[in-house]
């Protein structure tokens, strides 16, 4: 079956931030993310999962255990288990990326203080 934002269950986070899953299983999940300018997640980490954040407009920062990379449309970052990571979105244009987990980070997410 051909998935896209269109058929795919959709879900909202954060503070307006949109989510589609497009592979939902438990061994691998794949979602397609929408952040507006200025928007961040809650800083956490993933006890098992590894994941990686790839951009397909806009530019993302990635906060990887207090350093942080600007991640830009067409690039990458992966995020190793127990890493402490906060996807924000600095800019004032929205971000589109997706997020591949190996396995699925349900259940397996630590929020951090903020």
């Amino acid at each position: 079956m051909i998935v896209s934002k269109q058929n795919a269950e959709h879900y909202k986070w954060g503070e307006d931030c949109d989510g589609w899953h497009l592979l939902k299983e438990q061994a691998l999940s794949i979602i397609h993310e929408r952040m507006p300018g200025g928007k961040m997640e809650r800083r956490h980490y993933h006890c098992v999962a590894q994941q990686f954040f790839f951009v397909l407009s806009g530019e993302l920062t990635m906060e990887l255990e207090g350093e942080r990379y600007l991640v830009c449309a067409g690039e990458g970052i992966s995020i190793p288990p127990q890493t402490k990571h906060q996807a924000r979105n600095d800019s004032l244009n929205e971000t589109e990326f997706l997020v591949i987990s190996e396995p699925t980070t349900r259940g397996d997410r630590v929020n951090l203080e903020e």
